[in-house]
């Protein structure tokens, strides 16, 4: 079977025939018979087929070429993506002196994988030794009492909500910051049950960390305190910021305990519980990290002193460079006295997305991230500037007087051309689960063990050309405006690698904002998709918003959302052949139905459910008489269901619906807890 070439104008001979007889009346309003025995429609039509001809031509241009085409109209590959997560090394010891995790470290996938996936921390972060030098409390007037000295000898125990109203606190204050750190807190309660009345598993409080803007809370590992009850520990995590402020009249790193609002169902304290005792101790620090691998210094080659040099690194894809990776020459001499003496001259050079904006002297290249290609600046032949010229014109030219134009400056003739270091990998591959990046690489002195708390995300694979031969067209016909609504899904797409479908809503009325949906890229298998895996978050957010906010018109207001989604339940009863097992002809249909009624792979085309396209129960009827072993289908059954819910048999399936279903503006279905019976 052969592949289908690209069709680059499907216009015909009638097309062009047509498309010039309506001009007529524009350049030639005198001519007024168009009839086919008329010569002038016998000229037109003669020209009509020569250009059919050289359009078939054109369309017989080969697929390389056409990506040769995007290329020079600037469409490259969208590089990939990495995946990202926290990564939280636990000490072997309670940390008496700072424990230093470099940039850089290296943890991988635990087990006998061939290939494990290695993340890099992204920056240099410490574990402490937590010294708690202060403590408050307050009320939820505002009204702040100091109480270190009582907690401090054990003597005066500490009530920690003293008003019992929603926002009293009890403030920690320690002297350096604990930010991304491991805490645990041993707490000695005062001897009387004076915090019953609460349910132990569900506390009317939180713990929260000042990052210098707001109070983010702690992430709780656990809680052995039954909610400040008892005597026990509490194990948090805090934030990647942790900031000193003013509390009354110190100045600390603060934590906080806050009693919170109660929610229907919950239950408060009978009276506050009352502090004896807080002993922190430090167990471990968090840092970010992303999917890749590092590249030492590398020789990529050695110059011939010509313009357009090409250098390719050994490994690829390439990720975004850092400021301390780019291209280095060094030209070696040898003293011209004989006594064999050698020096070096290094020079740094700049990467630059493009040479349009270089001048001809710029030591500048560009790297291409998807094939990892160092490509040196062109000299092009251009006319040379005219002797009529005045003066000033001729110098002030880009042209010089061979008729070349510079883009930038060339390695010298015999210059090694070295890459200082650059990291490589990303992809859909980096994706792993939580506690899967078990494996340290780096040695990390004081550490016992790592693993990532949360499930990476955000790694995306490169772009395919076939991907990129759809954009390009896109691109020139949308330029760098958002204008329509087809321009600002467009460039929601182009935005950020974990957007997978966009949908941009026209504003409503007058002084209403422009609406733009994102569905992200979920790689959870159709039967395992949850809500949570379609929440957006926020690095793809702000990177959309911040993309169409480049592009709008200063009038226009946009909000990046995500669809609402529709629950769908299916239950249906099919006839299975004789000769086939029930559990995999069930097996088989559940399957189909999730991936058809998915917003992100499901659909007639496999892309996604459409935007405002309503469900019918013949096209189940239809889906489901494919599936492998299924002789008829006899009953189809739609019920909505609550998304919001944990899958399993404990969610609600609300009413049940007809045999279409229709789909608001703004609203995607998704597959949620589909039955089939198979009978025979």
């Amino acid at each position: 079977m052969t592949l289908p070439a690209p069709v680059l104008d499907d216009r015909r001979f009638q097309d062009i025939v047509d498309e010039a007889k309506r001009l007529i009346p524009t350049y030639c309003p005198q001519w007024t018979d168009h009839n086919v025995a008329d010569p002038g429609i016998a000229l037109l039509e003669l020209f009509a087929w020569m250009s059919e001809m050289v359009l078939y031509r054109v369309n017989q241009v080969p697929d390389r070429l056409y990506v040769k085409f995007l290329e020079l109209i600037g469409v490259e590959l969208y590089p990939p993506s990495p995946a990202r997560t926290r990564l939280l090394f636990e000490l072997a010891a309670p940390a008496q002196e700072p424990v230093r995790v470099p940039a850089g470290t290296q943890v991988a996938t635990g087990g006998s994988d061939e290939h494990p996936v290695v993340f890099m921390t992204d920056t240099e972060v410490q574990a402490v030794h937590p010294v708690l030098s202060s403590a408050l409390t307050r009320t939820a007037a505002g009204r702040y009492v100091d109480v270190w000295n009582g907690l401090r000898t054990g003597t005066e125990p500490v009530e920690c909500f003293p008003s019992l109203q929603a926002g009293d606190a009890v403030y920690l204050g320690f002297e350096e910051s604990l930010a991304g750190n491991l805490v645990r807190l041993d707490v000695t309660i005062d001897g009387s049950p004076h915090g019953t009345g609460i349910r132990p598993e569900d506390p009317p409080r939180e713990w929260q960390a000042w990052d210098g803007a707001d109070w983010r809370p702690l992430r709780l590992l656990s809680d052995s305190t039954d909610g400040l009850d008892s005597d026990g520990s509490v194990l948090g995590l805090v934030g990647p910021r942790h900031e000193p402020v003013p509390l009354g009249t110190t100045r600390a790193h603060w934590l906080r305990c806050r009693l919170m609002s109660l929610r229907a169902g919950q239950r408060g304290y009978d009276a506050s519980p009352r502090l004896r005792r807080v002993v922190p101790v430090g167990l471990g620090v968090s840092a970010p990290a992303h999917h890749a691998e590092p590249a030492p210094a590398e020789l990529v080659g050695v110059s011939t002193g010509r313009p357009g040099q090409v250098f390719t690194v050994r490994r690829a894809p390439v990720l975004v460079r850092r400021a301390d990776e780019r291209v280095r020459t060094v030209v070696r001499t040898r003293a011209a006295d004989g006594s064999g003496e050698v020096t070096e001259e290094w020079l740094d050079w700049d990467e630059v997305p493009d040479f349009t904006e270089t001048g001809p002297d710029a030591r500048s290249y560009v790297w291409s991230s998807t094939t990892g290609e160092i490509r040196f600046a062109p000299h092009v032949r251009q006319p040379a500037p005219s002797p009529d010229e005045p003066t000033d014109a001729r110098e002030t030219s880009p042209v010089d007087r061979f008729g070349v134009r510079r883009y930038g400056a060339v390695p010298p003739m015999d210059a090694q051309v070295w890459v200082t270091g650059y990291r490589y990998g990303g992809g859909h591959r980096g994706n792993v689960g939580a506690r899967t990046l078990t494996a340290l690489r780096t040695t990390v002195p004081s550490v016992k063990q790592v693993y990532n708390l949360d499930a990476a995300s955000g790694g995306v694979d490169a772009e395919t050309v076939e991907n990129a031969k759809v954009r390009g067209p896109l691109e020139l016909r949308g330029g760098n405006r958002a204008v329509t609504a087809a321009d600002f899904e467009r460039i929601t797409l182009q935005a950020a690698r974990g957007v997978g479908r966009a949908r941009c809503l026209p504003p409503s009325g007058a002084g209403e904002p422009v609406r733009v949906l994102v569905v992200p890229r979920a790689h959870a298998e159709p039967e395992l998709l949850e809500l949570v895996d379609l929440d957006l978050d926020t690095a793809t957010e702000e990177q959309v918003r911040a993309s169409l906010d480049a592009v709008r018109m200063l009038t226009m207001q946009v909000v990046v959302d995500r669809p609402h989604y529709l629950g769908i339940s299916v239950s249906a009863r099919v006839r299975a052949a004789p000769t086939m097992r029930l559990e995999t002809v069930k097996a088989g249909c559940e399957s189909a139905l999730y991936r058809y009624i998915n917003p992100v792979v499901g659909g007639p085309d496999g892309h996604g459910w459409p935007f405002g396209r309503n469900l019918h129960v013949g096209e189940i009827f239809g889906l489901l008489s494919g599936v492998q072993g299924v002789q008829g289908v006899e009953e189809v059954v739609f019920s909505s269901a609550d998304l919001g819910q944990e899958r399993g048999s404990d969610r609600v399936k609300n009413d049940r619906l007809g045999n279409v279903v229709a789909l608001p503006e703004g609203t995607l279905f998704a597959s949620c807890d589909h039955v089939v019976l198979p009978v025979q």
